[in-house]
């Protein structure tokens, strides 16, 4: 391994350690599954006569529900309502038990499905599988195991079948109900299921997904309800050819829509690509923990759906161990509507709601029992993803900010290879989105337009960001899209790390959420970012408070001293010119000082910006003061001074390029050994006279 890669990977590693301190549980735990090989296709919706009808039998209750349809779509129903009572199933679960051949229709009539055949706990073999418990109380079941007993976790179990279309026949999602009671862990599974249509129907209220599709190549999810889960409203996992379209979630604990490790087809490809393997189009998800979550979301295309009213609109991750397709890459979003995506949920794991049963928490009066750690008031962000593009998106009213990325080791995701440490993010590009305003026009800034680490290579953003962390970002290249991208940074910033460390200690099973992070409600002088800064403008101001005291000491001293009449007048002007300095520059770092406590109790890049410049003219004053009694901690302080002009410098006005670390590490560091270094300067020691030297004895350095 060449030097600086090792290098690389021996910082890496040292953040990867940290990190892995407070990684969290596995948020989706499968059992071990195999991509689909791409030979499938996107399933067509039939227009025939469907093959299995599903119906209740209370003709009252169903007259009732199709009272309003429009006449057309009355008399379907009517119709098939008589062909039901003849020869239809009462549960969907019946009906997909008679499915003997490739193609077959399902449909399902208006009223609510709670499938009281499926609803019974196991019983027998089935109540002793030998399989491994998740974390989250349920067990990882083969395929096999869940042919044996479908029931254990699925409402519904589609196993196997091929080509099946599943259609309820209202007027809208809501006429149709498949609802699990909160007795499931699913309400409808469907496992190897190539070609699987869903339309017109809802799910809902399971311990963990409404609609599961695992294993499957080719499906279409089209105008489908979930929500009051307690995990995801739509879990796609190892699928490809898949559709979302016209669907809506809300009231999920984790993500409404979650394409989790989608077959990663363009693993190491540029932008550009030959196919995605999911598309999701004019869905709506709202009123989650995410609106869309998407660890190992690989080649996915999101446009022209709507985010709003969650803690966070999007997510995209390489956080969780066991999921193919990590690092997450190629997900491209585009011309979707973002917005307002400010709840907190955490009260209601701060108050105890989220440790009822699910049936008492309230899901259905609003309670969401967030199961993941996340910045609210964010619109997009990515957690460790590469080559993601973010292109003419609407993104409005955000509390924290429109867009979030920051790097991930690959030690979180259980990878150990020294050499990936630092693979992601890169190669992100945000070009073309509109922020701060809706599309009626109205202004509805974002606090900020991008909220980034500095890890990672070749991100980059649009020109007209106007406030973001830190001020200054590399800029896409329009003509030349492989020169986007100025920076390549191993590590990202020392206290956006140790941030990031402390929030990602967030539990919901054992109801912790991490102090000082204001994720969780920290503010002011309860952030982590304000007690660090706190903390090091003590420590330093008391050292310019030393420094101060022993210039003055040695000025009473020189004038109440008689010998000090005979030293000469242009020795006595250097030392009175260098106490000055010290006195001067002192005054900039008590300011300054101060003025980093303000900036990280308001997050103002600026403002910080501006206090390292004071301490840097304080660290310059002093240094040019003391550099002739004490010549290399004089200059060692001159450096650290121009250090910290060069970390404000790459915060507001150029990130600097071509550089492994960012310069706060260097000064971080050096800050640390320089404050021992002024500790034994400022060491008491023998007063020497005068004549020895004037420096020395009026200002010890």
């Amino acid at each position: 391994m060449p030097p600086m890669r090792r290098f690389a990977a021996v910082v890496a590693l040292s953040s990867s350690l940290l990190l892995l301190l407070a990684a969290p549980a596995l948020a989706h735990e499968e059992r071990p599954i195999t991509l689909p090989d791409g030979s499938g296709s996107l399933p067509v919706l039939r227009g025939a006569e469907p093959d299995l009808l599903v119906c209740k039998t209370d003709a009252d209750d169903f007259a009732r529900r199709i009272a309003a349809f429009p006449d057309p779509l009355k008399q379907r129903n009517l119709s098939l309502f008589a062909k039901c009572q003849q020869k239809g199933v009462r549960d969907l679960q019946e009906a997909v038990d008679k499915v003997d051949r490739p193609g077959m229709t399902i449909a399902l009539l208006p009223g609510l499905y709670q499938e009281e055949p499926s609803q019974a706990a196991p019983t027998g073999d089935c109540a002793h599988l030998p399989a491994r418990w998740s974390t989250w109380g349920y067990q990882i079941l083969s395929f096999e195991q869940q042919q044996r007993c479908p029931h254990n976790q699925n409402l519904v179990a589609i196993l196997g079948k091929k080509n099946l279309q599943i259609e309820g026949t209202g007027a809208s999602p809501l006429d149709v109900i498949v609802d699990a009671q909160y007795r499931k862990l699913n309400a409808i599974r469907a496992d190897r299921t190539d070609g699987i249509y869903f339309r017109n129907l809802t799910a809902q209220r399971t311990t963990f997904n409404s609609l599961y599709i695992l294993e499957t190549d080719g499906f279409v999810i089209d105008q489908v309800l979930t929500r009051w889960n307690d995990e995801y409203g739509f879990l796609t996992f190892a699928s490809d050819h898949g559709l979302y379209t016209d669907c809506e979630a809300y009231g999920n604990g984790d993500g409404g829509l979650y394409p989790g490790s989608a077959s990663n087809i363009n693993d190491g490809r540029g932008h550009e690509v030959p196919r995605y393997a999911i598309e999701i189009r004019r869905c709506k998800s709202h009123d989650n923990a995410l609106g869309y979550s998407g660890t190992a979301g690989d080649s996915m295309w999101v446009h022209d759906n709507e985010f709003y009213d969650n803690m966070v609109g999007a997510t995209m991750d390489s956080l969780w161990p066991s999921h193919p397709g990590l690092p997450q890459n190629h997900a491209k979003f585009e011309q979707n509507k973002i917005h307002d995506n400010n709840k907190d949920y955490y009260e209601y794991t701060r108050n105890g709601t989220c440790a009822k049963p699910p049936a008492q928490r309230g899901y259905e009066q609003g309670v969401v029992c967030s199961q993941t750690g996340a910045p609210p008031g964010t619109g997009v962000l990515v957690a460790g993803g590469n080559y993601n593009v973010f292109r003419n998106n609407q993104i409005w009213g955000h509390n924290r900010a429109a867009f979030g990325l920051f790097g991930v080791p690959a030690f979180i995701r259980g990878e150990n290879d020294l050499a990936k440490q630092a693979d992601t993010s890169n190669y992100n590009r945000y070009e073309g989105n509109v922020f701060g305003v809706s599309p009626t026009g109205e202004r509805r800034p974002n606090a900020l337009d991008v909220w980034w680490d500095g890890q990672g290579t070749g991100n980059c953003w649009q020109a007209d960001v106007s406030r973001s962390s830190p001020a200054t970002l590399p800029v896409c290249a329009a003509k030349a899209p492989e020169l986007s991208g100025g920076s390549s940074r191993w590590l990202a910033e020392p206290v956006k790390l140790t941030k990031l460390y402390l929030c990602a200690d967030y539990s919901a099973a054992q109801a912790r959420l991490p102090a000082g992070c204001d994720w969780f409600g920290a503010s002011g002088f309860g952030k982590v970012e304000t007690q660090l800064a706190l903390g090091g403008s003590v420590v330093l101001g008391l050292i310019a408070a030393l420094f101060c005291r022993r210039a003055g000491q040695a000025v009473r001293l020189r004038k109440g001293d008689p010998s000090s009449n005979g030293v000469a007048p242009a020795v006595a002007a250097r030392s009175e010119h260098r106490q000055r300095l010290i006195v001067a520059g002192s005054l900039c770092g008590f300011v300054g000082l101060a003025l980093d406590v303000v900036a990280a109790a308001a997050e103002s890049t600026l403002l910080a910006a501006l206090a390292l410049l004071l301490m840097a003219a304080w660290w310059l004053c002093l240094g040019a003061a003391l550099r002739r009694g004490r010549a290399v901690f004089g200059w060692f302080t001159i450096v650290l001074g121009l250090l910290a002009g060069v970390d404000a410098f790459d915060r507001v006005v150029y990130l600097i390029p071509g550089i492994p670390l960012g310069p706060g590490w260097s000064r971080g560091l050096l800050t640390g050994f320089w404050v021992l270094c002024a500790v034994v300067v400022l060491a008491p020691r023998r007063r020497r006279t005068v004549d020895e030297t004037p420096l020395q004895a009026e200002v010890p350095a």
